[in-house]
């Protein structure tokens, strides 16, 4: 099996390196690439490394994530997050290619405390949802053979994140204020890289067409951010390491306390059930990964 990943130093790509090495030959981009183009951005150049290296699998992880620079920078955002998909798309059609591909949960609208599954109507709130909804849109149009998997609060060891930030105030400020009405599950980039490696294997050799589709990806249960930031700062605290607060100083404001440029859903809880029935995994507790990520970290 030939796979081409794109977005190789990703937190998701960095990890995919590991888990789709063992499968076969794996050729891994970026945008600075030279010998093959791996640069979302130039349309022209990733069909001809799709129709060059004619792989089996392509996997895409890269994508514009910059969420509120998106609001004032819409059209770069809309190249990477929704032209390109396509013609990755419609270049894997055209040499026999699957394409896996990842999306996110702000293609909804964020209300209601229900987690999303699959079939629910979408409602992006931002700009950024909004191209990668479109990226959604033109890969089904495009590539009969597709993986498209949403996923939430993607965290990894590798790079910058959420716990490592609170990790940072923690040892700067006696108290913290974090946002605790928007809910999810952190899901770790080693998880999403070990289900896509398990997901590819199911896929080749062999046909496997009741498999296309999109797929919710995250890990079990579900937090606000202010839950997120008082496991980590709890975390912290047995691990003995010197911080100036403790949970009980890490304070609840609502969303509006912290206005941005674009617009965060609420609600971006989702229902992993179809992954679990159609490949049979069940995505560990979030706090499981949070506490291993915390461990290789400190």
């Amino acid at each position: 099996m030939k796979i081409l990943l794109f977005g190789k130093n990703g937190q998701v790509g960095w990890e995919l390196q590991r888990s789709l090495a063992p499968l076969g030959e794996l050729i891994v981009l970026d945008r600075h690439s030279t010998d093959l183009c791996g640069n979302l951005a130039d349309l022209g150049g990733i069909g001809a490394t799709v129709r060059s290296v004619r792989p089996d699998v392509i996997v895409n992880a890269a994508a514009y994530t910059a969420v509120d620079k998106a609001e004032s920078d819409a059209a770069t955002a809309h190249t990477v997050n929704a032209q390109a998909p396509g013609v990755l798309a419609q270049a894997a059609s055209a040499v026999g290619a699957w394409l896996v591909h990842y999306s996110t949960d702000y293609v909804f609208d964020g209300h209601g405390s229900r987690p999303w599954e699959e079939s629910d109507p979408t409602g992006p709130l931002c700009v950024y949802g909004q191209t990668k909804l479109e990226g959604e849109q033109r890969i089904a149009a495009l590539c009969a053979k597709h993986l498209i998997l949403r996923t939430s609060w993607v965290y990894g060891a590798r790079g910058g994140n959420f716990a490592k930030t609170m990790l940072r105030l923690a040892t700067e400020r006696d108290r913290l204020t974090v946002i605790n009405d928007q809910f999810g599950a952190p899901t770790g980039a080693d998880f999403l890289a070990d289900v896509t490696a398990h997901m590819v294997r199911n896929i080749l050799p062999g046909a496997a067409d009741r498999l296309v589709g999109i797929y919710h990806v995250a890990a079990a249960g579900e937090t606000s951010w202010h839950g997120y930031a008082r496991f980590v700062v709890d975390w912290a605290s047995t691990a003995g390491l010197g911080l100036k607060t403790s949970p009980d100083r890490v304070d609840p404001v609502p969303t509006t306390a912290f206005p941005t440029p674009a617009a965060r859903p609420h609600n971006s809880r989702l229902n992993t059930a179809k992954l679990q029935d159609s490949f049979g995994l069940h995505p560990p507790a979030w706090q499981q990964g949070v506490a291993r990520m915390l461990t290789e970290i400190t």
